[in-house]
């Protein structure tokens, strides 16, 4: 595997991600000046809260140039289904400008709203200026909006972070293609429970999810690095958010749930959710009741644990190494030292910001496209210190590796008193995992 290391200088500051507010509802073209729609989650309204303070203000005001006057669009879900998303594009809107950065939201219920998803994302290439869109995270139907993207406007640079739909079918349509590593990740989060002490992992996810192959092929890894470790694999099913039940619903099984897991399946048990909304009721069931939880299925310190842990992040807000202390020292306080783990800056947030980012480089002349090291160097800017992993996505089936879609991961960071880094980057991962399927 391809390693990169992630460095930079203290004068690049994330306070700028909280400029703005999105739109829970339908798909729309959004500025920083628009306003925020009603939410379900305490963090939202922490972070909605800290969008309103001077210095997120100040921070959209001074906004960095560009070497070019060209548009760039970024596609997102809402704070109520992808938070940390959301936020990375208004970073990067805020750090640029909304005369040069174009948000737009997909519905909350993009599987029953395929044609609105796509016609969201198609809109975008109107714009005469339009260079690059970002969708974070492609879920079902960015493969068809970039190939009509493409028919209209080949010159626009196609994106895709967290792809939904299968990694060849979405490479086929996209410039660039950008995903967690599952295969690295399957086999590392069950490394890294077997070192905490676990002796069995349930993963909780339900059909639609299973269906990928990035989340099928990865619970694959999983079960045989269970075998490798001498652990037991479990699956559990929840309601998928999207369905009728919609979120609260979804939420309310898995809370009910938890304190029947772990008393099933013991103290040493670790858990893992392929669902954000799922996130928040399994951790706040996971302090209460004991457990494990390596890191979320899109890692962030933002990801679930402000709600479950009741926390206020006003004042925090942009600042990921306060962020992590705070929830760091909340989980402590709770006694879940060592138990609880995650990324110490948001993936989803990084993802968003990140990938514009490379595509304004790319666009700028000063990095290559398909390059790990321009992509990295990208991420860099919104994630600085951290370590980076990555590879080129292997085909299970053909073994052949794609030129335009990455595969990348940070390390794991175990909260405690003192937390540590898992130096799971620094592993390398059995040749065997990234085929198996």
């Amino acid at each position: 595997m391809r390693k990169f290391i992630s460095v930079m200088t203290a004068t690049v500051m994330l306070s700028t991600m909280l400029a703005a507010c999105g739109n829970t509802g339908g798909a729309t073209i959004e500025t920083v000046e628009e306003d925020t729609a009603a939410v379900e989650t305490s963090t939202e309204e922490a972070a909605d809260t800290a969008s309103e303070e001077p210095a997120a203000e100040e921070a959209a005001e001074e906004v960095t140039e560009a070497a070019g006057d060209y548009h760039i669009g970024i596609v997102t879900g809402s704070v109520s289904q992808s938070e940390d998303d959301r936020r990375g594009a208004e970073a990067f809107q805020a750090k640029y400008g909304e005369d040069r950065v174009i948000l737009a939201t997909y519905p909350d219920n993009f599987t029953e709203e395929l044609e609105t998803t796509i016609q969201t994302i198609v809109n975008l290439s109107d714009d005469a200026d339009m260079k690059a869109i970002i969708v974070n995270q492609a879920i079902p139907g960015t493969t068809e909006a970039f190939r009509q993207i493409k028919e209209r406007r080949p010159d626009i640079i196609c994106i895709a972070g967290e792809s939904h739909e299968d990694l060849p079918e979405i490479g086929s349509a996209a410039d660039l293609v950008c995903n967690n590593d599952f295969v690295a990740r399957g086999y590392l989060i069950i490394r890294t429970a077997h070192e905490l002490g676990c002796d069995t992992f349930v993963h909780i996810s339900f059909p639609r999810h299973l269906s990928y192959e990035t989340m099928s092929r990865r619970v694959a890894i999983m079960k045989a690095a269970c075998e490798e470790f001498g652990m037991e694999f479990v699956m559990e099913s929840a309601p998928d958010p999207t369905t009728d039940v919609g979120v609260p619903g979804a939420q309310a099984y898995i809370a009910e749930h938890v304190p029947e897991w772990v008393e099933k399946y013991g103290q040493n048990s670790a858990y893992f959710c392929t669902n954000d909304a799922h996130t928040e009721p399994l951790l706040r069931g996971l302090l209460e009741n004991g457990g494990y939880f390596i890191e979320a299925d899109l890692p962030s310190p933002l990801m679930g644990y402000p709600g479950a842990l009741g926390l206020d992040l006003t004042e925090e807000a942009g600042d990921f190494s306060k962020i992590l202390a705070k929830v760091e020292s909340a989980v402590v306080e709770k006694g879940g030292a060592g138990r609880f783990g995650t990324w110490a800056y948001s993936y989803g947030y990084t993802v968003s910001a990140g990938l514009a980012q490379h595509a304004m480089n790319v666009i700028d002349g000063t990095s290559e496209l398909t390059n790990i090291d321009d992509i990295s160097k990208a991420y860099e800017v919104f994630s600085p210190g951290a370590a980076w992993n990555g590879s080129n996505y292997t085909n299970a089936d053909t073994g052949v590796k794609a030129d335009n879609t990455f595969l990348i991961y940070q390390d794991t960071y175990i909260m405690g008193d003192p937390g540590k880094y898992m130096g799971s980057t620094e592993i390398e991962v059995p040749e065997k995992y990234f085929t198996t399927k």
